[in-house]
């Protein structure tokens, strides 16, 4: 083992013993079963492990120790982004979590938690690409196509924030899951793919060159888990992250997976 994950070894160690304390503050939900559901298309948030097939990431760490803290039973299970939100609307999920952005709109559907995270927007391009390096190039590129899941945060700023705030633009070519597009980006069908920081760095890190990062970050957006409207859940889960956010847990997973996992650990 590296000194790095060694000294990264105790340090959780430490934390997840401070934790401790917090947790016995929290409410017991008495081994309540809950269904989890996330897209498994954000790495390193949640993806599919590419050895053992694993779902693994940030929010399976944060979850889990929810999950741990409160004393709940948590079943995961996947579905699509563009179904994810009207799926917990209709309660057929307890929780929804693939790096949503807490927004207004999506309010009237959903309850969102607390915020978790907070990221910010980049170009993703391809690693040899040279006709632009930010929004304006892309913009006077008057072939270039972007790829976007329609109703997410990227699709807008694709919309308002690069091109001309159009939604039907051809120049937008949407796609069901975002893995999709960065696929049609590495086989050249689409020149730009707007994603948060975080995932976009997974992706950068996992293509050994094809992709790569252009452009200043393009605004935050604020991350948070949804709810059916009501939910008995937020009110533990928002308690959950708070104590997480102060024993140094969420700072000991942004450790974990934005410099753990870029190091290629």
């Amino acid at each position: 083992m590296s000194v790095f994950k060694s000294l990264f070894a105790a340090a959780l160690a430490v934390v997840f013993t401070h934790a401790a304390a917090f947790a016995a503050e929290l409410p017991d939900l008495e081994g309540k079963s809950i269904v989890v559901v996330t897209e498994n298309a954000y790495p390193p948030l949640q993806f599919l492990d590419p050895k053992t097939g694993q779902q693994i990431g940030w929010e399976y760490d944060a979850m889990n120790e929810i999950a741990k803290r409160l004393n709940l039973d948590v079943d995961y299970q996947n579905v699509s982004w563009d179904a994810m939100i009207q799926a917990v609307s209709d309660g057929q999920y307890d929780v929804g979590m693939t790096g949503i952005t807490i927004k207004e709109e999506r309010k009237e559907k959903v309850d969102f938690s607390d915020p978790y995270m907070r990221s910010e927007m980049f170009m993703l391009v391809r690693g040899d690409e040279d006709r632009f390096s930010d929004a304006k190039g892309f913009a006077a590129l008057e072939d270039g196509l972007v790829g976007a899941q329609p109703g997410t945060t990227p699709f807008y700023v694709a919309v308002y924030d690069v091109l001309d705030g159009n939604e039907q633009n051809p120049r937008i070519k949407l796609f069901e899951t975002f893995g999709a597009q960065v696929q049609a980006l590495r086989a050249g069908d689409v020149d730009l793919v707007l994603t948060d920081g975080t995932a976009g760095n997974g992706y950068v890190k996992a293509s050994d060159g094809a992709l790569k990062l252009v452009g200043e970050a393009m605004g935050t957006e604020d991350f948070g888990f949804i709810f059916p409207k009501g939910s008995e859940l937020i009110v533990p889960i928002n308690a959950a992250i708070a104590a997480m956010k102060e024993d140094g847990t969420i700072d000991a997973l942004n450790t974990k997976w934005f410099l753990e996992y870029e190091l290629g650990k």
